[in-house]
């Protein structure tokens, strides 16, 4: 009601979220001459963000609702045909004021505050079972009030003392906090937690996918997004599923059929996407601490599924461990060498309590890092072109103030080298060398995406060349560049440099809006150079549009969204004894690596022969899956 009135210049009873004037009337028509919020007059109207009209359009509905479900909810009678409202219905205003033409009507409206208003009704108000069952209304949502605890609480074994928590963030990235935790939560298959590699095209589920879906359940929970209880069944259901899954030593096929997990698409059994999958599983074994029992057997099918992943079988030529394994060809002829996002295959490889890779693993992963540092774009780092590969160990690991050999020897942390890697994008964009359109200060990150290719376009006497999925960066000898952004890139970089990416995401939002801005936040890049004919035409954005969202692109969208506000993942982090391990072992040492866990470590739940390897040759060899993406029914 609040809202109405303001927007409409009173401030008298309905208006009285803010103070009135001095002299303005409890119930003044009109407002005082110098009354806070009064509308000018129509020769001098307000420049008001596009959001108000949809603002003031939706309170309107729910002050004087006209459809019958609409009148229903605001309290007049079953079915809305009563002609006045119950006296104790909510939100209804008493002797309510004919609404004045108002000059804001006419202004196009930002949908962003539109939707955040319906989003917060229903979080006060939820009404459908399963929205007051994520509530914590219980089970069904038939209980009349919330449980105490059911909405984000957050152990005080993880107290927040981080600087970055305080920092008042734009309302944006509350919503598009939610978009993507959304996009997770809804494409998913409840039934085996698996999800989608992209969505809306129809997908197999990716691995790496379900690593970050894991991860971002418990940010749900501390967003009050959903309960606790919806989020550890989720969890449940996905470590089950990939407790009894088809593997090779423990480790996973990388993409699977999204309803019976068989392998899809030719795929490659990975390392480096069973260590994605790997780290959501340690995190939620470390967040998902409390008695319940659905809760000690998440800790219990997480600390399985790790134990039995051999690493050394993933040596074919030691110390280095190898990208992939198929069964039609065995081990590829490549394996993982510094400096890339691999780096958390060789932490969860030093931290196996039951099949550990020598330290020497280490040693060898950084002794190519001299191939990739140097000085580009005024930034001296250790450089990999696409912004993924500074990022992805990140969302797990707090690098802040702890060090390897290598990072003490150049006198920084793998945190300011990403914070640089950043800053080099940025300024790649600046200069923008091959003259794409709408590159600058707050446009710009590239990473591994879909692309608009493969296409050439003849150009200023060169010639074109615009890519489909490929790893887009900026590196010491390596730039990939065809004009493509991926909003992931700069915004997965929140924490390093917030000074420089939040007014990228703000711009890229408020410039590009629904183009590029939809259910599940970003779509996952876009061209404004690319010459084809857009499907569908975009009508603020030259170019093309991606018309898909993929879950390792959402994923640390999510989840270094949350670093920032709150540090939440890495602070659980913190307390999972196998991550320390790992970190330890490849001789890191400082920071909050000198400070005990900040919470109990599980007790290892037995010896290694209770985690047998589970080797299914028939799954192995069967029929390649392709499935859509709706889950079973």
């Amino acid at each position: 009601m609040a809202i109405c009135a303001l927007l409409s210049g009173r401030t008298g009873a309905a208006g009285n979220s803010l103070p009135p004037a001095p002299d303005a009337a409890a119930r003044s028509p009109t407002p005082a001459p110098v009354a806070t919020g009064a509308l000018r007059t129509a020769s001098s109207p307000v420049a008001l963000d596009p959001f108000f009209a949809g603002l003031e359009e939706r309170a309107l509905r729910i002050l004087y609702p006209t459809a019958p479900l609409e009148r229903e909810a605001a309290g007049f009678g079953p079915g809305g045909n009563s002609a006045t409202p119950a006296p104790d219905a909510i939100g209804v205003l008493r002797d309510p004021y004919p609404a004045p033409s108002d000059v804001s009507r006419s202004v196009p409206l930002d949908p962003f505050f539109a939707d955040l208003e319906e989003r917060t009704l229903r979080i006060l108000y939820p009404t459908a079972p399963l929205e007051r069952e994520a509530a914590g209304f219980g089970p069904g949502g038939n209980s009349a009030t919330p449980a105490p605890e059911a909405i984000g609480v957050l152990r005080d074994r993880y107290p927040v003392d981080d600087a970055a928590h305080s920092v008042p963030l734009d309302p944006f990235f509350a919503d598009l906090e939610e978009r993507t935790f959304r996009f997770f939560w809804e494409t998913g298959n409840p039934r085996n937690g698996l999800i989608p590699d992209r969505f809306p095209t129809p997908s197999f589920a990716s691995i790496s996918a379900v690593g970050f879906g894991l991860t971002a359940y418990p940010i749900g929970v501390e967003r009050g997004y959903i309960s606790r209880q919806a989020a550890r069944q989720r969890v449940l259901a996905t470590l089950r599923f990939f407790a009894g899954e088809a593997n090779q030593h423990g480790f996973f096929y990388h993409f699977i059929d999204m309803r019976s997990g068989a392998r899809s698409n030719e795929s490659e059994v990975s390392t480096v996407d069973t260590a994605l999958l790997l780290a959501g599983m340690l995190f939620c074994q470390t967040y998902f601490d409390g008695d319940d029992p659905e809760e000690i057997e998440i800790r219990t099918l997480a600390e399985e599924i790790y134990r039995r992943v051999d690493w050394t079988w993933a040596q074919p030529r030691p110390p280095a461990v190898a990208l992939a394994w198929t069964p039609e060809g065995g081990f590829a002829g490549l394996d993982w060498n510094g400096y890339n996002e691999a780096m958390l295959v060789y932490l969860l490889a030093l931290g196996s309590p039951t099949h550990p890779v020598d330290e020497q693993a280490w040693t060898q992963w950084t002794s190519t890092y001299d191939k990739f540092w140097g000085t580009l774009y005024d930034q001296t780092y250790l450089s990999f072109a696409p912004l993924f590969g500074h990022q992805y160990t990140h969302v797990w690991v707090d690098f802040r103030g702890i060090q390897d050999s290598y990072m003490r020897e150049h006198g920084l942390d793998y945190f300011e080298n990403s914070r640089r890697a950043t800053y080099a994008q940025r300024r790649y964009a600046i200069a923008n060398p091959k003259q794409f359109q709408g590159y600058g200060k707050n446009v710009w990150g590239m990473s591994a995406s879909d692309g608009p290719g493969p296409a050439r376009e003849s150009n200023l006497g060169g010639d074109r060349r615009f890519l489909r999925y490929a790893a887009r960066g900026v590196a010491l000898g390596r730039v990939v560049d065809d004009g493509t952004i991926a909003p992931t890139a700069a915004i997965s970089s929140l924490p390093f440099a917030p000074e420089i990416v939040l007014p990228a995401a703000l711009e890229m939002y408020h410039r590009f809006g629904s183009s590029i801005y939809s259910s599940y936040g970003f779509l996952d890049a876009f061209n404004a150079s690319f010459p084809g004919p857009q499907s569908p035409p975009q009508p603020t954005l030259p170019g093309w549009v991606d018309q898909d969202y993929i879950g390792i692109d959402q994923g640390p969208i999510l989840a270094m969204i949350e670093n920032y506000r709150s540090a939440l993942v890495w602070r659980v982090m913190h307390s999972n004894s196998y991550m320390r391990e790992g970190l330890e072992r490849a001789g890191f040492s400082g920071g909050w690596l000198e400070e005990p866990p900040l919470g109990p470590t599980p007790p290892p739940p037995g010896p290694p022969e209770q985690y047998p390897l589970v080797q299914n040759p028939l799954a192995a060899a069967a029929p390649l899956a392709q499935s859509p993406l709706a889950p079973t029914p």
